[in-house]
């Protein structure tokens, strides 16, 4: 399957109370970033954003939040808006619901120790819970998922494909998935500011979620 792609419209059916898009009345679409804080990743994120007066979702990991507290506040200081993203990143499918649930409530404790803020907003690692999982998840938080997926932490995937596709699917209300981690480093400078620029040449304006 290729990475970068819009999410078909039966899956969001099939799951209709989690959020895949947003309607928007005023040209807005949703930027989201999963996986950090990462140094020299978010940062960089940060700037490219702050230059052109747009706004990002930032889905968190609670572990990296310890690690780098001051380029997570740093996040919230910017006008963003962050989601849990489980406190070690775990997959739902490979964890049992009361470890994943016992995550979740970790990643939002660091969340209220680090930044002095709890989010109502989740978003599961690979996209994936069993039903247990998502039944209790559903019960404190709005799980955001995406209609338009990156596949930028994919290397096989060339820059020009990345932005290319993600402007070819791109709609108002979209929510699109970006990562600020590692595997990113390299290939976000290849990408972002250009699509950065596309979108703000279209007139759509970036909302937080």
């Amino acid at each position: 399957m290729v990475p970068v792609h819009k999410t078909p419209g039966w899956i969001q059916r099939i799951f209709p109370q989690r959020i895949w898009q947003k309607r928007a009345d005023d040209q807005s679409i949703y930027l989201t970033f999963d996986d950090g804080p990462v140094p020299g990743v978010t940062d960089y994120v940060l700037d490219q954003l702050n230059q052109r007066d747009q706004k990002a979702t930032f889905f968190m990991v609670g572990d990296n939040v310890r690690k780098h507290p001051e380029l997570a506040l740093k996040v919230i200081q910017a006008g963003h808006s962050i989601g849990n993203h489980t406190f070690h990143h775990l997959h739902g499918l490979r964890s049992s619901k009361e470890k994943y649930l016992e995550n979740i409530r970790k990643c939002d404790l660091i969340f209220e120790e680090v930044l002095g803020i709890q989010t109502s907003l989740f978003r599961p690692p690979y996209g994936w819970m069993t039903p247990s999982q998502a039944k209790e998840v559903a019960k404190e938080k709005r799980v955001v998922m995406w209609d338009v997926l990156s596949g930028d932490y994919d290397p096989k995937l060339k820059p020009q494909k990345i932005l290319n596709t993600c402007l070819e699917k791109l709609e108002i209300g979209s929510i699109v998935v970006f990562h600020d981690q590692e595997k990113t480093r390299d290939v976000l400078p290849q990408f972002l500011p250009e699509f950065l620029d596309a979108i703000k040449q279209k007139e759509m304006k970036t909302g937080v979620l």
